[in-house]
């Protein structure tokens, strides 16, 4: 059975982690931002600034960076004045649903255990958590396949490579 200074180094590790992982994450929006400024920056809502800050303003947060996302999105397609496709943001668009879910969540999950007083009390605010945990680990997935396209994406337009079939 794990010991409470076993629990608080696995939470430890895990929150270093976390929060190493969205700096890494951050300064490579931010880097895809300033991309975007040079292939379509009239299109660019925002300055590239916001691809850092967005991140920081309570409750902008969770619609900001996804703006952001979007136009960086535009301007790193093929051609970044064409209309959306069919179903083309649905990646963009599914990471950020379950990212802001598990904000939501693991909000909810931490107002329940600071105000829990009973084991029932506990064991909702248990089952939130780990709901949290459920839509994060999608969020994290989705979020390693949105990585992977845009920066795809980027790299293709850099370099003048044809755009793959689809």
């Amino acid at each position: 059975m794990f010991g409470s200074v076993d629990l608080n180094l696995a939470y430890s590790i895990g929150f270093t982690l976390y929060v190493a992982t969205g700096v890494v994450f951050i300064i490579w929006f931010h880097r895809l931002r300033k991309n975007a400024e040079i292939w379509a920056g009239d299109l660019q809502r925002r300055g590239p600034g916001w691809a850092i800050g967005g991140w920081f303003i309570p409750i902008g947060n969770l619609w900001i960076p996804r703006g952001i996302a979007v136009d960086i999105w535009r301007a790193s397609r093929w051609e970044p004045y064409a209309a959306d496709g069919r179903r083309e943001l649905t990646l963009l668009n599914s990471w950020w649903a379950f990212w802001t879910a598990g904000t939501v969540v693991d909000w909810i999950a931490t107002r329940l255990y600071a105000a829990a007083d009973t084991v029932d009390a506990y064991v909702t605010a248990a089952s939130w958590s780990l709901a949290g945990y459920a839509l994060d680990i999608t969020a994290a997935v989705l979020a390693i396949l949105f990585v992977r396209r845009l920066t795809s994406m980027q790299h293709a337009k850099a370099t003048g490579m044809i755009p793959t079939a689809r």
